[in-house]
């Protein structure tokens, strides 16, 4: 079984930002081939490290930091005015976790939503390998939580179970139901999820100051950021 002092880590070439234009990433991946457990994601998560399918990564830019770790402290979050809106507007949803699969029912909608909202994005043209590579691979603890409407499969949050809190990995919903703001309906769902398993954060990826679609994250609060080393909390006005 690998751990924190046996991994071994590798570093892409420079390539274009997915986030800021006119700058270069490289990003940091753990070695594929560890053995990476629940423990060990848990410590790598509270690294700074996120999950894709079965690659653990975070970024690694010579001379850029702009893309900071963030996560939520849940039992000292209280929603705000817009979120209890929020709430309010979707009580006619249910909500259930399953565990982390392929169906085609997902697929339908995941590529309903890329085709919609990230057609310029490195996401499109949706498929079915993608899907599977970036969402199912790799899963360890890994959930997804369904939302419906009566019948329809209005929204899929994918969601990690870690030693210490939940990792939000990503959400996609339809997009006619845009209005009810279903990615931070995700959210609030996950912190009361969180709540109920006495953990005590929820793992939001990254943050960058200078990237609007970034800019939901901070409206949950008290948010923590990870610099040099410690989680403190945020001050992203």
């Amino acid at each position: 079984m690998s751990n924190l002092r046996t991994l071994v880590f590798f570093a892409t070439p420079p390539h274009d930002c997915s986030y800021l234009p006119d700058r270069e990433a490289t990003t940091m991946f753990v070695d594929p081939r560890a053995n990476v457990d629940k423990k060990l994601y848990s410590q790598l998560t509270a690294l700074g490290f996120r999950r894709s399918g079965s690659h653990y990564y975070r970024p690694h830019c010579e001379h850029c930091n702009a893309c900071v770790p963030v996560r939520l402290k849940v039992d000292e979050f209280q929603p705000d005015r817009n979120q209890r809106r929020v709430l309010r507007k979707n009580e006619d949803l249910s909500c259930r976790l399953v565990p982390a699969a392929f169906s085609e029912r997902y697929y339908r909608l995941y590529a309903h939503y890329i085709e919609e909202r990230h057609r310029d994005g490195d996401m499109y043209p949706p498929s079915r390998e993608q899907f599977t590579s970036f969402l199912v691979d790799g899963a360890t603890d890994s959930w997804f939580l369904e939302i419906s409407l009566g019948d329809k499969l209005a929204g899929l949050a994918a969601v990690d179970l870690l030693d210490d809190g939940l990792s939000a990995i990503y959400t996609i919903f339809a997009p006619e139901l845009e209005d009810r703001s279903l990615g931070t309906f995700a959210v609030l769902w996950q912190i009361e999820e969180a709540r109920r398993r006495g953990l005590p954060h929820l793992y939001l990826g990254y943050w960058i100051r200078e990237c609007r679609k970034m800019s939901y994250k901070t409206r949950f609060k008290p948010i923590e950021a990870l610099r040099d080393g410690h989680w403190r909390e945020l001050q992203s006005d």
